[in-house]
């Protein structure tokens, strides 16, 4: 198939895949921003990490958290955090229109072409999208240096404008990125049968899920204990963090299973019968649809336990303003700002959702089911298997940030206590307590407020899956393809 061809072909379709389209590159574009702003601040010059590092501030800036090496670690992971969820979006959006697409592809099928081309024009659509994405992200990129690189009247700049990130980050992030999401959609499609007359995916296992994806927990744990004592091994803070979340995540779908067995043993009325069947015969979705909320939550209260030993440690020191304390404020609303990004991605999956199982529902309130019992079933799918998970992602976030220290330790020796009644009768005396100690309180407000914020941001979605329930319902649904 000649690329022109595919090309074609992969942006074919109605109105709403070309939505689909658009959305996909409007989150690839906000996560381009992140990206290469957070490149461009470690452009500014080497960072201080563990102690370790330059410590020349960047008085050029009129920003206090760019001109402080110590404080743009902060930035660069505020930047970051905030690609998860864009990234997610990114993804939930190219489910958008999926039956319509499948349709698409079987009559590709039907016309001639092979299984390799089908899924090769599926992988093109996404390709384009992103790579579409990542152009609009740096020409915004570009020209916001421009709009604002002028400095103030004390000559200072608002944002880095005067350092650029290295060309060939730039050209890395525009290259590889689209590519690697082509390749994420071959695969992702690699179970899946496109056939003339439609497309089949095919059943990964016929048993449950197992317990033993919720081992990476504890390991990741561990890992990140001893990333976290030992400076020149922080490569182990990433790796631990990363498995906390993946053990999170993958273990889901064994939670989602087992909350469906024991609904279904005492399930007394038809809604909790109805979410029973479903979690059990699916429990992958929960997993698919909570993931990225789950990683929020854990970054969430993994934050608020730093937060917590930092302010420990000024208590100790008695500072009016912490080195890294200033960033946790950016973090947090980094975080939030990704819980809402994930509740708008975690729409489109449930909407999607309703609309794919319409025929279904249809069917059910032809048979005498009330559409208050099928919303019911709906509520209790959602919560049932979140609940339980938004507050494992919590302990965990806490139990990640409690392997640095339950007790924040300061070292003051040779230091001086100084008293005097006037300056020509002043004494100082060596500190009588050179390591001081307190322990490290549990942040259970800001733990409630991400908790709270995750089932929120769950209850938000189905009501919005339980709005579009009402059309999705009609007998006339029945008729369609």
């Amino acid at each position: 198939m000649r690329p022109g061809t595919l090309l074609r072909l992969g942006l074919a379709g109605s109105r709403l895949d070309t939505v689909r389209v658009g959305l996909t590159a409007l989150s690839t574009a906000l996560a381009t921003l992140a990206v290469l702003a957070a490149a461009n601040v470690v452009a500014i010059g080497p960072l201080t990490l563990h102690g370790v590092g330059s410590n020349e501030w960047a008085e050029q800036y009129s920003n206090a958290l760019l001109r402080e090496p110590g404080l743009r670690p902060g930035v660069v992971l505020t930047l970051l955090l905030l690609t998860i969820p864009v990234f997610a979006l990114a993804g939930q959006c190219a489910r958008l229109g999926a039956p319509a697409r499948d349709r698409r592809l079987a009559a590709i099928r039907l016309a001639g072409a092979t299984p390799a081309q089908t899924v090769a024009v599926a992988a093109a659509e996404t390709g384009v999208a992103d790579l579409a994405g990542w152009l609009a992200g740096l020409a915004a990129l570009l020209a916001g240096r421009d709009l604002l690189g002028h400095p103030d009247a004390e000559g200072r700049l608002p944002l880095p404008t005067d350092v650029r990130p290295p060309a060939w980050l730039l050209v890395l992030a525009v290259v590889a990125v689209p590519a690697l999401a082509a390749l994420a959609a071959a695969v992702a499609m690699r179970r899946v049968t496109v056939g003339p007359l439609g497309v089949v995916r095919r059943a990964r296992r016929t048993t449950g899920p197992r317990p033993w994806p919720g081992l990476l927990v504890p390991a990741g744990m561990a890992a990140f204990a001893v990333g976290g004592a030992v400076p020149r091994l922080w490569v182990l803070l990433l790796a631990g963090a990363a498995a906390t979340g993946l053990g999170i995540v993958l273990g889901t779908g064994w939670l989602t299973h087992v909350c469906g067995r024991v609904l279904q043993r005492r399930a007394r009325r038809a809604s909790t019968t109805l979410a029973a069947a479903r979690l059990v015969s699916d429990p992958w979705s929960g997993s698919r649809t909570l993931a990225v909320l789950l990683i929020c939550v854990l970054f969430g209260a993994g934050a608020a336990g730093v937060r917590a030993y930092l302010l420990a440690e000024v208590s100790l020191r008695q500072e009016a303003d912490p080195f890294y304390a200033r960033t946790m404020d950016l973090i947090d609303a980094a975080i939030l700002v990704a819980v809402a990004l994930t509740a708008i991605a975690m729409i489109v999956v449930v909407a999607e959702g309703v609309a794919s199982r319409r025929r279904e529902y249809a069917a059910l309130v032809a048979t005498g089911v009330p559409r208050a019992t099928l919303a019911g079933s709906i509520l209790w799918q959602t919560l049932l298997p979140a609940v339980p998970a938004i507050l494992l992602a919590v302990l965990a976030g806490l139990g990640l940030s409690r392997t640095l220290g339950t007790r924040a330790t300061v070292d003051t020796s040779g230091s001086y206590t100084c008293v005097s009644d006037t300056p020509q009768t002043q004494v100082c005396r060596p500190t009588t307590t050179p390591v001081r100690s307190v322990p490290v309180p549990i942040p259970w407000p800001e733990l409630a407020r991400d908790a709270a914020a995750g089932v929120g941001a769950v209850l938000v979605t189905t009501g919005a899956g339980l709005l579009l329930l009402r059309r999705s319902v009609d007998v006339e649904e029945l008729r369609a393809a």
